[in-house]
């Protein structure tokens, strides 16, 4: 068969050129992070004590051993127990009323300086327009302070019912956000800042901080802020040094896949740069499950990507380019991880209909619920939806062979840094609250 690939839809007149490589990503591409106020960034990330009901961390849901994501297509959270894949959607005492909607991202090289936009819908931007550094689900009851996207990224689970919340019956923390969502965070600091080894860490690490009782959600997202940033830094992979000039660091495979990647096959029209990301959205017609990232006049199941933020019709299905460092680490793959392994995502790039139309259920990687199973599929009965959806396409198919394939997921696999899974802090061994760590 022809090595001709998709070429998105609106780039056609402008291929990517083989010659057309990054240039390397380096440390350079960073801000520098304190590393005591990473260190308290890295208790907070696995300790409970921010979870509405002292029973989620952070890293349950980005666990160290699964490349920072769960390896779920849709996660389990609040009522959940175990991690990853062994992850189950009850405990003795509480079972989940709803999956995550979208699949837990990796976390690499989220604290580069480029990095604007974070979530798959791109919710979250570095903006003026509420004069607190962010246009964000919490507006203008974002506090100012914040010193990266990362930090206040690191707020937003906090605070969400089925990820780290629970129900606002339960505790008082889901119950203040059901009032408005700032009204969580200040709960949230005391717990930290009332522990002693906490509020003598945050009076070390931040120079404005005299007194523990100074610390606020603030000096808490920015800690995990720093945390993420200098934990999931890694570009030490086969490719990074290839980009450097030690032209040996791929094998033929792989340089023919990097051919492709950035020539024939247009990959980097949207995997573009030293991050390769464009941190743009684009329609790829995933397969649709799940709960659905619902609007709140959705009657159903369903997920419009970024039109949820943008109310822009154009925008509807389309989701943020991720970064591919580490791709290979992060499986399932799509933002609502439709597909368990590379070879699946790269051929739905290469003939997104034709794979929308193959697509069988039991490739998600979900946990069994039987109470939720009714609802897991149920959007794909919607003829209408999957209509809207099949019509909202941004790449379209072109003949590619099974060896081409290969030769990109080769290619893809030595975007895998060299330390990718011995990280500069790792998970702790305990954590100040003394809750169990996961």
């Amino acid at each position: 068969m022809s090595r001709l690939f998709h070429i998105l839809a609106f780039c056609l007149a402008f291929p990517a050129l083989a010659a057309d490589l990054p240039r390397p990503l380096s440390d350079a591409d960073f801000p520098p992070v304190d590393p005591a106020k990473a260190r308290i960034g890295q208790l907070l990330f696995y300790d409970k004590i921010l979870s509405g009901n002292r029973n989620i961390a952070c890293g349950t849901c980005h666990d160290h051993e699964l490349g920072g994501s769960d390896g779920l297509s849709l996660g389990i959270g609040e009522g959940g127990t175990g991690l990853g894949p062994k992850r189950i959607a009850e405990s003795p005492h509480d079972r989940i009323r709803k999956r995550i909607p979208r699949n837990a991202q990796g976390l690499w090289n989220l604290g580069a300086k480029d990095v604007s936009v974070l979530f798959h819908d791109g919710r979250l931007e570095i903006s003026d327009l509420y004069g607190n550094g962010f246009n964000s689900p919490a507006e203008e009851w974002l506090p100012e302070g914040l010193d990266s996207i990362l930090a206040a990224q690191a707020l937003f689970p906090l605070t969400a019912r089925f990820e780290m919340a629970g129900d606002p019956e339960e505790n008082e923390v889901s119950g203040a956000v059901n009032d408005r969502i700032d009204n969580a965070w200040p709960i949230l600091a005391k717990r930290v800042r009332i522990i002693p080894e906490y509020g003598a860490m945050f009076v070390a690490a931040f120079d404005h901080i005299d007194n523990a009782e100074d610390v606020t959600i603030v000096e808490i997202g920015n800690a995990l802020g720093a945390f993420i940033a200098l934990e999931w830094r890694n570009h030490d992979s086969p490719f990074d040094r290839y980009l450097q000039g030690d032209n040996a660091a791929l094998s033929p495979s792989a340089k023919r896949g990097m051919d492709l990647f950035f020539g024939d096959a247009g990959c980097a029209t949207c995997h573009s740069g030293p991050l390769l990301s464009d941190q743009k959205f684009h329609a790829l017609a995933l397969p649709a499950f799940g709960p659905g990232k619902t609007r709140r006049f959705d009657p159903q199941p369903r997920d419009t990507g970024r039109m949820a933020e943008s109310d822009m019709l154009e925008d509807a299905y389309r989701f943020r380019t991720p970064m591919l460092r580490n791709v290979a680490l992060t499986a399932p793959y799509g933002h609502n991880g439709a597909y368990p392994t590379l070879e699946g995502i790269v051929q739905h790039h290469l003939d997104p209909l034709g794979s929308l139309d193959s697509w069988v259920p039991e490739l998600a990687r979900l946990p069994r619920a039987e109470w939720l199973s009714q609802v897991d599929f149920v959007v794909q009965a919607d003829r209408r939806e999957m209509a809207r959806l099949r019509r909202a396409v941004d790449i379209r198919p072109l003949e590619h062979s099974d060896g081409d394939i290969a030769d990109i997921v080769t290619f893809l696999e030595n975007l895998t840094g060299e330390n990718a899974l011995n990280r500069p802090l790792g998970k702790p061994a305990r954590v100040p609250s003394g809750l169990p760590i996961d």
